[in-house]
């Protein structure tokens, strides 16, 4: 056990009986309802925002549809950064405007300000990821604030979601890891959870930045979370950089989470933390939890947009499922024949952005 490891466990004994933490390090994971869980596809925002190429708004439209008419039950559809620091996120209020209303009750808009929930909110969107980092550097560099003055603005950032009757959400970036600070204390993690400021979140969102937590560790916070804000949803959102992405999520969704995060072919990236790579693939979500929607069929209807889409934006495929669903084990029924992709997409590569 590394001393970082071991300092995390430390803190979070406080937290949570002893009992419960050997519960959930050594017993199996409970089998998980496929009609319960939710893999929200975060693509079209952190999976485009580290590309070099801006696609164009009926690009994204077309794959947002295809994505929502398969089963996905969410979306997250862009953000209101400005374009000209995340060149990628322009268009994204064009986008919303092409998206019908009942499309956009599935769709996730991620803002960092009350003005960028006031700007959305008078376009239509009705889903609000608030963003904040749980560290003050990342924070700064990622929003150009101090994280007190995110968590201060949360309020009136809530109401004005709520007046439009929408929904709203608590992202915690870095909760596990910081690139310029290192490991994060949980809590601090808590801290911000439960701060009152932002109790006007439905949702608050464990997000593993850097793809550098382990299973023990995201059990532990997600659990710790849980039982400090038992009436709020948990959101999981991991990244792969260590090849633990699904692994995090499945300790996420087994200790009481139940929506998770990923992207087509594992695209993504913060272009504000050094070091982080892809998020955790869709596909491979999608294939180790076997929600009731996701069949063979839809499998090969994914693969093809995935393959599209990587090779249009000149990105590695970084999902296992996606290359053994090109793999020449043909007996296996999620095996598919042929592409439609213009040119077979790259192997799967290392990890780095």
């Amino acid at each position: 056990m590394t001393g970082a490891q071991s300092g995390f466990d430390k803190t979070l004994r406080h937290m949570i009986p002893e009992r419960e933490m050997n519960a959930y390090r050594q017993s199996d994971p409970p089998a998980h309802d496929g009609s319960a869980i939710i893999l929200r596809d975060v693509t079209l925002r952190d999976g485009l925002q580290l590309t070099g190429k801006v696609l164009p708004t009926e690009r994204k439209l077309e794959i947002a549809r295809t994505l929502l008419q398969l089963g996905v039950p969410a979306l997250e559809i862009g953000s209101m950064a400005r374009p000209d620091l995340v060149p990628p996120m322009a268009g994204t209020m064009e986008l919303v405007a092409a998206l019908t209303p009942a499309e956009l009750q599935r769709c996730w808009l991620w803002v960092a300000t009350p003005r960028h929930v006031e700007k959305a909110a008078a376009a239509g969107v009705r889903n609000f990821q608030y963003c904040l980092s749980v560290s003050d550097s990342h924070n700064k560099a990622n929003i150009g604030r101090s994280t007190e003055d995110s968590l201060s603005a949360m309020p009136a950032a809530a109401r004005l979601a709520h007046d439009a009757g929408g929904s709203i959400q608590l992202c915690l970036a870095t909760a596990f890891t910081c690139p310029f600070e290192g490991a994060v204390d949980p809590r601090r993690v808590l801290e911000i959870a439960n701060d009152p400021r932002a109790q006007g979140a439905a949702d608050i969102v464990l997000a593993d930045t850097l793809g550098q937590a382990h299973p023990a560790q995201v059990s532990a916070l997600v659990t710790a979370v849980r039982d400090a804000s038992a009436w709020r949803r948990i959101v999981f959102h991991g990244h792969d950089t260590w090849g633990m992405g699904v692994a995090n999520s499945l300790a996420a969704l087994a200790a009481g989470a139940s929506v998770i995060d990923g992207t087509l072919g594992g695209l993504g990236g913060c272009p504000f933390a050094p070091s982080a790579s892809g998020n955790t693939a869709s596909e491979d979500l999608l294939f180790a939890t076997r929600p009731d929607w996701f069949t063979p069929a839809s499998l090969a209807t994914l693969a093809d947009l995935t393959e599209h889409l990587l090779v249009e934006l000149g990105e590695p495929n970084r999902s296992r499922t996606l290359a053994g669903a090109r793999s020449e084990a043909t007996v296996f029924e999620w095996v598919r024949q042929g592409s439609t992709a213009a040119e077979p997409p790259r192997a799967l590569s290392t990890l780095s952005p």
